[in-house]
Order: structure tokens, then sequence, then C-alpha cells
């Protein structure tokens, strides 16, 4: 069994951030089209983790373990593999902290975020697939000596996470539901572990994709296992295995995992653009799908937190996603 951040190495981990990160603010989700997706007295609290710097959650962990490296790691560099977000947390963390950054991507990569990798000064390396990638960052580890922050896997990333769970305890202390998304199950094992001390009695409930469902199958075996491809549009919630460290924590906090499909995802995209205003990637509305399909009967009358973790997606991708599922109406 592995050891979860305590709640003092947590506090300890948001002040060393300080303003390197934001405090992403709460709200109330009150509108027509919500209430009538949702059984009467649902309370949905929105988390706008979209609105972090770097436009995902992702820099709470990055910046937690590169402040932890040694003066002569940090001057040789960091590396990371990542569909985007967790690349361009890397790239600005890397950035503020006066080192350099070399980041491995697929080419199916959104162009945004390659872009925003090489703002902050990052190297950017483009491989073909997410098996690919991952063996290309340890093989630039092993012979360039960069320093590996891992998108997803290890104590400090927990403890980089789970600043968000304790903001969130602090912002909304009356919860009666968390939704988290889960993509290597970084960010839930952070959360939860928080969540879980200081709010016992909140349900904690994470969401998969259908196509990315490694938890959902690692929770089935007992152990972390992989999958052969990932299939689909949620790319940030999309690594190929789990890992122990992160799992441990995920099977010990989690009170449930659900999955939801890309059109599910697209539909709650439309209506969170519809209704708030807000443009989010298909990761970034997983929670809400989850609240409008699978726990809309189980959170009934409940107040619900839902994190919303990022808003990385460029304006034709976007668009693109709400038209297939009758959103907007399809550019010329």
């Amino acid at each position: 069994m592995h050891t979860p951040p305590t709640l003092d190495e947590v506090r300890v981990a948001r002040r060393a951030l300080g303003d390197l990160i934001r405090t992403t603010p709460v709200y109330e989700w009150r509108g027509p089209e919500l209430a009538s997706a949702l059984r009467p007295g649902t309370d949905v609290v929105l988390k706008l983790e979209l609105f972090q710097v770097t436009g995902t959650f992702k820099p709470r962990g990055a910046l937690t373990v590169a402040r932890a490296l040694d003066a002569d790691a940090l001057a040789r560099g960091v590396t990371a593999v990542s569909a985007g977000n967790h690349a361009i947390a890397v790239a600005y963390a890397a950035n503020i902290l006066g080192t350099s950054a070399k980041v491995v991507m697929m080419t199916s990569a959104s162009p945004v975020r390659v872009a925003r990798c090489r703002a902050f000064g990052a190297e950017v390396v483009q491989v073909e697939t997410v098996h690919q990638a991952f063996e290309t960052v340890r093989e630039i580890e092993e012979t360039e000596g960069l320093a590996h922050i891992h998108p997803f896997e290890g104590p400090l990333t927990a403890r980089g996470t789970a600043t968000l769970g304790l903001e969130l305890c602090e912002q909304a202390p009356d919860l009666d539901a968390l939704i988290v998304p889960v993509g290597g199950g970084g960010l839930a094992a952070g959360v939860c572990t928080a969540v879980k001390a200081l709010r016992p009695d909140c349900t904690l409930i994470g969401v998969e994709p259908v196509g990315a469902d490694t938890l959902t199958r690692s929770l089935a075996a007992g152990e972390p296992v992989s999958i052969d491809r990932v299939r689909t549009i949620a790319d940030s919630l999309a690594p190929p295995y789990a890992l122990p460290y992160s799992f441990d924590l995920c099977r010990r906090f989690l009170d449930d995992v659900v999955l939801v499909d890309d059109d599910a995802m697209r539909r709650a995209m439309a209506l969170m653009f519809g209704e708030m205003k807000l443009a989010v990637e298909p990761a970034g509305a997983a929670a809400t799908a989850a609240l409008l399909g699978p726990l809309r009967d189980r959170l009934a009358g409940r107040r619900v937190g839902v994190i919303v973790c990022g808003s990385n997606i460029d304006i034709a991708s976007f668009a693109g996603h709400l038209a297939a599922v009758g959103g907007v109406e399809a550019g010329p």
C-alpha cells in the first residue's frame, strides 16, 4: 500500500507554489438548460480549473515535481511526454524555474498545444503513437540526463494535484459529491486524497472516456493494466496504462468510476458553451457529461462538485465537436 500525501504536506505544497499558480474560482451553475437536463434539486458547483495558468490543472503537479529537483538536475533540464497539457505545464515550469525543457508529443497533438510549448521555450519532439512517445521520453531521460516529470505518477505529483482538492473544500465545504476526470489518475489521486481527509462523507466519483478506460480495467483486474490503443476525442484523458501509485490512491479513495462516450462529452461541451459561455476541451467536459448521463439519477437532489479540468483546444476543433452534435452551425 502506498502512502498518500498528508494534509500538512498538501498545505506546504500550496504555500510553496504561491502565485506561480492560481487559486481558481468556483461557480454555482444555474440555468434553464441545465435544470431541464438534471433531476429537481440537484445543485452544481463548478471548479473552474480551466482558468489555471496554461489552461489546465497540470502546473500544480509539474511545478511541485520540478521544484523538488536538486540544483544539478534542474540545471540539466527536464523532459516530459504528453498529449499537450502536461507538456505545456512542464514547459511553463522550466521557463519559470530558469531551465530547459524537451517534451515529447504525438503528431496528432493540437497545433495550438505545440505552439504553447514552444512559446514557453520548450523543444518539441513529435512521434506517431502514444506508446512511441513514452518510449522516446525514456530514451531522452537515459541518454541526455534530463529529469523526467511524469504526467500522472508519483507522490509529488499527487501532492501538487491535491492542492486543488484542498482549495475546493475551502471554497465549497458543503459538497455531497464530487466528479473528477480520470486519465492516468494523477488528478484523481491527489484531489480525492485531500477531499476524503477533509470531507470523508463526500462521495467521490471518477469519470473516464469509454475509449480510454484504463482505470476501470485496472480496478477490475485488481492491478494496473495497459490498453492497446486509445479511442477517444479526450486525448488528455488517454494515457496507455495505469501505474501503481496513482492506481492505489484512486482505488482507495474513489467511491466509483463511470464511463462516458465521445458524443456525451460533445453534448456537455455544447451545454457548457451555450449556457455558461465556457469553451472547454473534451476532457474538461467529461465530469459534466457524467453528471448529465450515468450519474443523473444517482446524484439527484444532491450538491455536486464538477471539476472543469482544461480548455486547451483550438477554435476549429471546438466548433467541429459542437457541430457534430448539433451544438453550432458548421462553418464554410
